[in-house]
């Protein structure tokens, strides 16, 4: 497993849990991965170095959790060493490293998403800020953690962040809920996982700055009938097979972050990872083998395995953030009550930003960690969830009330 935040956690105890999986190793994870994965302290983005560690610990597979890794070529450099690798090359990565490429791909494929302009001046984002008009939304091209997002009201805000980005895409704006939709592929099958929702605004109500998510659920109840088989055929299958027909097969997990407009399904982004919290609460819902379903991906032989299965029921991540999150997070608090929460029936504690200290664990990042919870319904698994984050505490502990909280 590379990487060391949340989503990385995620996997690493998903992929623990898995019968079939005999070790998990972690580059560089953190003290929570480190209870279920042997950590070497390797550099996520030297490829180099990553592909030494997986021939020198016998590596079957392994998983490249974030997106500055794929996007630097850290997957091409594993399997150039003839190491099996979940992830997809560089060039392929470029769905979620340039949201100009993103969008040239879905206007090839035909997939439906917001009208844009990619603008690299002042006077060309002034120029598509008036033609689309408010709420203005303006994205960095380039990877941006999360947070190279504005939407906003104010004119003079966004064209500052289109003066900050240097390359941007402003897009209208799409109204409507938005959904997430991670599908597994192999370049060629496609195994769409089930719909979750994140909530990106740090405060309540959806205000505040964008984050990188501060809490998700899963299922979505409220979800349109055959949204998935909507978006395989119209999104997901297109997205791969534009890809493969210029040479550059999509292997790894396709994100789509859409929006249901009053006119359909809209794609807002393409991420080339799994997506963070979002993976929280899908891996506590999955039933099926998550090893076999990553490794057959990376080799190319997922029509050979069943698609996903689920469990009954839903799951609900909240995930508990430091003061100051995002502009200029706090750290270096010492966190209690984790295994008090964790010992909750149906409760993870997902650690990301955390470190090891003389006093304990440590906040170390913004989002510190989540707590996911399993449940029969989406109500018990949010009352589950906010009863973990009630026993787990640091100075300073910042987290939404609200996630989940208007489910029909």
């Amino acid at each position: 497993m590379i990487g060391g935040g949340g989503r990385e956690h995620a996997l690493a105890l998903a992929l623990s849990r898995d019968p079939e999986v005999t070790e998990v190793h972690a580059a560089p994870g953190n003290p929570g991965i480190g209870e279920v994965a042997r950590l070497h302290p390797v550099d996520p983005l030297d490829g180099a170095a990553v592909a030494r560690l997986a021939r020198d610990v016998q590596a079957d597979l392994v998983v490249v959790g974030p997106e500055a890794p794929l996007v630097r070529g850290v997957a091409d450099a594993v399997r150039a060493a003839g190491v099996a690798c979940f992830g997809p090359s560089a060039d392929a990565a470029r769905l979620e490293g340039s949201k100009a490429f993103a969008k040239e791909v879905m206007a090839a494929a035909g997939v439906p998403t917001a009208a844009s302009r990619v603008c690299e001046t002042e006077q060309e984002a002034a120029e598509a800020l008036d033609a689309f008009g408010s709420p203005y939304v303006v994205k960095d091209d380039g990877l941006a953690a999360g947070k190279g997002v504005v939407v906003t009201e104010d004119r003079e805000a966004a064209l500052q962040h289109a003066k900050v980005c240097g390359r941007v895409v402003i897009e209208e704006f799409l109204d409507g809920p938005e959904v997430s939709l991670f599908a597994i592929t192999d370049g060629e099958t496609v195994y769409p996982l089930q719909p979750a929702q994140d909530f990106k605004r740090a405060l309540d109500g959806d205000q505040g700055p964008n984050t990188g998510g501060m809490g998700a659920y899963t299922p979505l109840p409220w979800a349109p009938t055959g949204l998935v088989a909507e978006v395989q055929e119209r999104v997901l299958v297109p997205t791969v097979r534009e890809m493969a027909r210029r040479g550059v097969p999509f292997q790894g997990l396709l994100y789509a972050g859409l929006a249901l407009t009053a006119r359909g399904v809209r794609v807002v982004e393409f991420n080339a990872r799994f997506g963070d919290p979002e993976t929280q609460a899908l891996l506590g819902r999955l039933e099926s083998p998550l090893g076999a379903l990553l490794h057959a991906a990376a080799e190319g032989r997922l029509a050979e395995v069943e698609p996903p299965r689920w469990r009954q029921g839903a799951a609900v991540t909240v995930v508990m953030a430091a003061d100051g999150y995002p502009e200029g997070p706090r750290t270096g608090d010492v966190i209690t009550g984790i295994e008090d929460a964790a010992a909750l029936d149906g409760v993870d504690v997902i650690q990301a930003g955390t470190a090891r200290s003389e006093r304990g664990l440590v906040t170390a990042g913004g989002r510190v960690l989540a707590v996911t919870a399993a449940g029969v319904d989406v109500a018990q698994a949010r009352t589950r969830a906010y009863a973990g984050v009630a026993l787990v505490d640091f100075a300073g502990a910042r987290h939404r009330t609200d996630i989940a909280q208007e489910v029909p």
